[in-house]
Parts: C-alpha cells; structure tokens; sequence
C-alpha cells in the first residue's frame, strides 16, 4: 500500500512543468490585426487559424528559427469564429521545440464561438402581457437560414428557454404508456399551446431527457404528449433510467419548454425561426438597448486532431478563454441518454437477458457523445493551463480518444451545460455499451492524463445527469487537487462498463480532490462513483460534503459521498474525509479495500484537498447556490417502538429505505430501540407509524451530551469498528431536578474534566444521551468486539471523582415503567 507521501511523489513527477528555453520564434495575434500581415507584435495577425498555418509552415521547411519552439501570443480582445480553430499533426511540435499558444501577459483573449443579437425593441403585446415587457430582435441567420441555438446569455448571465413552470418549480407527470410511446401529464393552464418544435424536460432517476412534442392532445385537466423518432422509441424501451412512477415519492418530475405560450416570465426566451424574431423577457435592471446579448453558433470552438498513426504532440495552451459553444442534437435528434450525458442511439430491454460477459443482464445500450468547446483526440503532451471554459452548450474539455500524457491544470471550467470534463472512450457508436472495452491496439486508450488543480463551478447546467470529471475507459490517469461545486449530478465519475470483466482499465488515481455542493437535481449520486473492475486503481485523500437537497428525487436517499457501483472492483479506497459514512457499494467486485474513511482522518486531509499555489485565485469563482437546501448530514440518533409483536426485519427493511446506515436493533421488554447513522427522522418516524399504528414511537435525534474520543482524548485515534451498548433510565419527575441535571452535563467538560478522562482510560470511543420527555437513552460505543464489564472500571481506576460524579447524578434517575424497584439503568439486548 502506497503512503500519502508517496501519492504526492506520484503526482509531483506527472507534474513537472517542461522548462522552454529562450528565444522561441514569436507570432502575434489581435483581434485588429491583419492575416495579410507579418506576424510580429507590430504588424499581427487576425487570426489563430493563420498563426497556425504559417507556424505549420515553418515546420514543414524546418526553419532554423523553430528550434526552440514557437510561441502564438494571443493579444487581448475577442476572436470571433466562423469555424473552429483546427489544431492538426503538422502543427505538432517536440519537447525542445513545442508549439505554444498563449496569451500576452495581463491580456484575456477570447475564442468565441457565438454571435451577437443587437438592435432590440419592444415588441407587441404577448402571452397577456404590457405591449413592450417582451422585447423582440431579428434572428441571426447563417447561409440564408435562421441559426438555430438552445442558449443565450444576456451581459454573460444565461437566459431560460421559456417553459410551463416558474422558477425552478416542476410539475409531475400522470403516467407514462410504453406500448404506445405517450405520456400524461396534467393540464391545468388553458394558455399553453402546443407549437411545432415545443419540448419536455424530464427528470428520471440518475439522467434526463430532452423529448422533442410531436402532438399534444388535450382531455380536459390533462394532456396526451407523442413524440418524435428516435428519442420516442428509446424513451420507451430502454429500462434505465426511465420515466418514473410511485405514489411513494412522486412521479418523474418534468416542464414544457420552447414555446412563445411559455414565455411569461423574466429571465426567459423564445427563438421563432419560422419568423426568424427572437424574443426575451427582461430581468429586473437589464437594459435591452445596451446589454451584450449572445447566442452560440460553433459547436466546436478548438479541435485538436490526429490519427492512431500520426498524433498530435506538444502543443501547449495557456491563459485563453473559450466561451459559447453549442450544441443542437437535442433540437435534431432528441436527447435521451444512458448516464453521465452519453445519449443512446439505439436501446431496448431484452426479452431473454443475458450476454456472454453478464448472465443478467437485461438491457443493450449503443451510444453517441456529445460535443465539447475543445475537444482532443489521439493527441499526447498536450497542455492546457489557467484557461477558461465559460458559457458553454455542452462538454468543455473532452479527451476523447488515444491521448496520453497530456496536462489539464490550473483551468476554470464555470456555466457549463454538460460536464466540465470527458476523458476517455465511453464505448464507441458501434460497441454495446455493456461490454469490457480492451482494443486490440491499445493506442486508442486514453492513458497518463493529469487533470489538477482546475475549478469546476456551476457545470451540468443543462444536462442534469453530466458530471464535473466523467473518465470512461482510462488507465494510468491522474484527477488530483480539483475543487468541484454546484454539480446536478455527480463529482467525479471514474470508469464504465457495468463488468467485473478485466479491461482496459487499471491504474488510475483520484487523489486530494474537493467535491462539494453537488447533486442539486439528481440521485443515486455522489462526490466520487466508479464502474467496473480497475485493478491497481486509488480513491484517497479526497474531501467530500454538502449535498444539495434534490425536491424531486426518485429515492430522496439515495445520495452518498464515495459510491463503488456495478462491477467495481480492485479499488482501494482510503483516508477519504467525509462527514458521515454514507457510501454504497453496488454489485461490487472483488478486490476492493476500504479503510479509513470518516469525519476523524485527520485535518491534514481536509487542508491539503483541492486547488494548490500558484492557481488558488480560482477560487473567487467558486458558485455555491445558497438558496438551495442541503441534506441533512447522517447522524447517530435513535428511534424507539414501545409495544408487542415487532418483526424485526420489517423495521430494517423500513430503515433501509429510509437511507439509515448500518441500522442496528436492541430490545428489553417491550421496548425495541433501532440505533444507527440516520437523517430525516420524522420521516422515518412517519413511515414506522404506518406500519405499526398501534405503537407508542419517540425519537431521539439531538444529545444533550456528547463525548467523543476523538476530541477530548490524547489518543485521539478511532477504532475502525464500534460496537453500541444502549441503556435508558428516566428522569425523576421534579422538573427543577431535571434542569439541574442538564445543567450538569452541559459544563462537565469545564467543571469535572475527570469524567471524560475516564471515558478516556476506558477506550469509549462516543458517548451519548439523548432525552425524550423524562426517558433518558444512554449509548456508550466501544471498539468492536470489546467488552464493557472489562473496560467500565477504567473510567474509575485511581479516579475517585467520577465515583462522585456518578453518586450526584443517582439523585437525578428513576426506572423507566417495568424496571425493579430500586433498577435505574437497564441494558438493551442487541438483536442478530
């Protein structure tokens, strides 16, 4: 097992910044400049296409001047694109002599691929609104047709595509039929119209769908929706995710959008192409007649490009700013993807499950990717460095296919609608998903990337079901000091496949990463989720909290920090720093070791995590969404069942869905006491209610005293398993009794320290009390397989004041109704 001093060596060395010697060949670039022009800082270019090319030409006829290398400086200013920028293996330079494009010191150049909406007026009246609240401009066309976009950002804040709900409220919908490919849904506003081109957003399980209407039939408060082939026939057959159905926790969650009907609120947005007008409610303070209004119109802005055979390589980027990518197959094709955003192409449930490397499985899944801003294939020794990925459709970064050895550090990736980051092969178009990816040439695998020390904020903003980091079919990758916030759906993804299959991947490295405020829209989620067997692989040192509170959530518990799903094996996962350990492991494989991760791994962990010098002045970027809700971090606490004929397994099953960890059953007489790791209480109070009407059910969910060994011992070291031991007493019945009581435990730290040493001598690892009423339930954790009647006279061995502590407090405590007279404290039998 590699110590963390050797992880750090590991990332130092893939690190190493490559020194470039003097007096590189310099061509210039400006916004104003001239393609006709030289190239020098005085007479430069106009654009990185032409730099390219005459730094290509260079190359090609080995000019002396090269052998240092070539630097494209780019000055400050905007780049308007009408195509992508196209980097290709004649633009490769070596390590002596790499290939730089970068930006001229204290500028901020700007690839753009969008264009701009100007000359604005009001429009007439619209949807029962004041002639003039809509303002109205002509569309932008491209090669005589209306461009077509699903975005657009007013002064760099993006606009919302007019839909059926305000806010981010959804509806639900009714039911959904596979035969015939149709939904339900409620109709309750006589308003909205159906409109060619009109879509459902639907929200089911771990991904979404975009789902282009067909025709909408209405039957008084609810509507029939068809919809358009492919996504139509995919929607329907294919298993997972699908629309979801439960009177339990609500129906899949969904809007319309993409109608002038919708356009009712501010902030939104309607595109009519067949009038070729575009129109825009304005926000409070945006001024319409001087506000920057941007629409994306590459899907591509930069494509680095080789082949199998002839590779890109070293070429480095660095200080660019990439903003207003699109991304249209949604409004072609329809969007209806596996997971993680890769949209299936062809899927359905099959009749006689099983393939040759699954025997159960029931499913076939082809996929397609989609676009990113800049996107990297069969490319080694790239760079990119404190970049910017802003105001994007889609991917940001994606290193698809045959890279190796390249450099993402020290970027911010912000207002993504996909994932910040792909890496990797997701299977290709022609290759069920499902299967272990092991390429005969395994120069197609993506291997020896380093992604470090990047900020991801406010990404997956389109598609829910993206992540920060999602990595496919990799080996001998690094994802290391990146702090990930604001995601809809996972941090970081590692792996694919489903199998425990041996594959191509191994080796792979997520170390000392920050994930927090994620989850904001989806579950079965978590701050780091791998798939499938990666021998040799290491989740460690990462800092994983704040998970946002999902309203319409499929299973609103089923949200984790660290999660191993299907397949995973061979993985170590250690001295991670999670505030509670609520982790799932799914259908896992063999070989995983887990050790040590939990809230007490020491503040090193949690200090080193996340973006390092010289690129921390990210972090005033960092979008944490404080208006939204977080989940309740798991906690100890209890719940208490006083009656006859309890079934024991019923509570555990209960609790399972209820997300309780580790749920834990004790009883002495009537009383049945279930102990663990929980959240949301009263829910589950609510559900065991139901289940047992008849019964007396009390909660304890705060302590009035805590002890933990953690912090209060000088061994502050955990056992790596507890054993529970419960008891409960009542408090007499004279209330002045039982606020002195109280009062007593809130200062016995300060006023009798000797108490807690005993705790101390004796290898209490937490003590509890928690009240209900007068009932007192006392939990004392000790480490596994110990035994109290040997560790309990510790707390008083040449310590008499606890002797006297504990005859203050007798004053206090009374039986609980069934104890002997003169029995206070009774012990709780654990059940198996």
């Amino acid at each position: 097992m590699k110590t963390q001093g050797a992880y750090k060596y590991v990332i130092f060395l893939l690190l190493l910044f490559v020194g470039f010697a003097g007096n590189a060949t310099e061509i210039w670039v400006s916004s104003t400049g001239k393609d006709s022009n030289v190239g020098t800082k005085e007479s430069p270019l106009a654009s990185l296409n032409m730099a390219l090319r005459k730094a290509r030409n260079m190359r090609r006829l080995h000019d002396p001047l090269v052998k240092n290398g070539i630097h494209i400086i780019l000055m400050d200013g905007v780049y308007n694109l009408e195509e992508p920028v196209f980097i290709r293996p004649e633009d490769s330079g070596t390590k002596e002599s790499p290939t730089i494009i970068e930006a001229e010191a204290n500028a901020n150049p700007v690839l753009s691929g969008g264009v701009q909406i100007k000359n604005w007026k009001k429009a007439k009246k619209i949807n029962g609104l004041k002639k003039g609240v809509v303002w109205v401009a002509d569309a932008p066309t491209k090669a005589g047709e209306v461009l077509n976009y699903r975005q657009i950002w007013i002064n760099g804040k993006k606009a919302i595509r007019a839909k059926s709900t305000s806010g981010d409220k959804m509806d639900r919908i009714l039911s959904w039929d596979k035969t015939s490919e149709t939904c339900w849904i409620p109709y309750n506003d006589e308003s909205i119209k159906f409109q060619p081109g009109m879509e459902m957003f639907i929200q089911q399980w771990w991904a979404i769908a975009n789902l282009r209407i067909k025709n909408m039939e209405l039957n008084g408060n609810k509507a029939k929706l068809y919809f358009e082939q492919p996504e139509s026939r995919i929607q329907s057959e294919h298993p997972w995710p699908a629309p979801w159905i439960s009177e339990k926790t609500g129906n899949s969650a969904f809007y319309l959008n993409n109608a002038l009907s919708l356009l009712n609120e501010p902030g939104e947005w309607y595109l009519d192409r067949a009038n070729a007008k575009i129109y825009y409610y304005p926000r409070e303070n945006e001024d319409l007649t001087s506000a920057i209004v941007m629409v994306p119109m590459l899907e591509n802005i930069i494509t680095i490009k080789g082949t199998i055979d002839a590779p890109v390589h070293h070429v480095y980027l660095k200080g660019l700013t990439f903003k207003f990518s699109s991304w249209l197959r949604p409004s072609k094709q329809g969007h209806v993807p596996l997971q993680a955003g890769m949209y299936m192409l062809d899927a359905y449930k099959l009749k006689e499950p099983g393939t040759e490397d699954k025997a159960g499985l029931e499913n076939q899944a082809w996929l397609g990717r989609p676009r990113a801003a800049v996107e990297v294939n069969y490319s080694n020794h790239i760079q990119l460095e404190s970049c910017s990925f802003k105001h994007l459709a889609s991917t940001g970064l994606d290193l698809h296919k045959g890279t190796n050895h390249n450099i993402v550090r020290g970027n911010l990736f912000k207002d993504v609608g996909g994932s910040a980051i792909n890496v990797g092969v997701f299977s290709d178009e022609a290759f069920e998903t499902h299967l272990p990816y092991h390429p005969e040439d395994e120069r197609e695998v993506s291997f020896k990337d380093v992604i470090t020390d990047n900020l991801i904020t406010d990404v997956t903003n389109e598609d829910w079901g993206c992540l920060g980091i999602s990595a496919g079919f990799v080996k001998n990758i690094t994802i290391a000091h990146n702090e990930i916030s604001d995601v809809s759906y996972s941090g970081i993804g590692l792996g694919w496949g489903w199998t425990k299959t041996i594959n191509t991947m191994s080796g792979n490295k997520v170390i000392a990463n920050k994930i927090h405020h994620y989850g904001k829209h989806l579950y079965d989620t978590a701050g780091v989720y791998t798939l499938s067997a990666q021998p040799e692989s290491v989740i460690a040192e990462n800092m994983v909290y704040d998970i946002y509170e999902n309203p319409y959530a499929h299973d609103p518990y089923h949200w984790f920090y660290l999660y191993t799903d299907e397949g995973s094996s061979y993985f170590t996962v250690k001295n991670n720093w999670v505030p509670a350990e609520k982790f799932l492991q799914n259908a896992n494989g063999p070989g995983n070791v887990w050790e040590n991760n939990n809230a007490f791994v020491g503040d090193h962990i949690k200090h080193n995590a996340g973006i390092r010098d010289p690129y921390t002045s990210l972090l005033k970027e960092v979008v944490i969404d404080k208006s939204w809700p977080l989940q309740e971090i798991p906690h100890f606490a209890a719940v208490e069942l006083i009656g006859e004929n309890f079934d024991p397994e019923k509570i555990k099953s209960i609790a399972k869905t209820n997300g309780v960890i580790n749920a834990q059953l004790y009883q002495w007489k009537n009383h049945t006491v279930l102990y663990a790791k929980l959240n949301h209480i009263e829910h589950l109070k609510s559900e065991l209610v139901l289940e047992y009407p008849k019964a007396e059910i009390k909660t304890y969910n705060t302590p009035v005293y805590q002890f933990s060994k953690s912090e209060r011992c000088d061994d502050a070291n955990l056992a790596a398993e507890w054993d529970h031991v419960l008891l409960t007493a009542n408090l007499v019945e004279d209330v002045k009794l039982q606020q002195e009581y109280l009062e007593y435990h809130k200062t016995q730290f300060e006023k009798w320290p000797e108490v807690a040493q005993g705790f101390c001598n004796a290898d209490f690892q937490q003590l509890q009390v928690f009240k209900n009423g007068r009932q007192l339930m006392l939990i004392i954790s000790i480490p596994k397989g110990a035994d109290l009647d040997a560790l309990n006279p510790k707390t008083t061995e040449n310590n008499p004041r606890v002797n006297d502590w504990n005859a203050i407090m007798a004053k206090y405590q009374t039986g609980i109704k069934g104890t002997k007279p003169g029995e206070v404290w009774v012990f709780l039998n654990k059940l198996n």
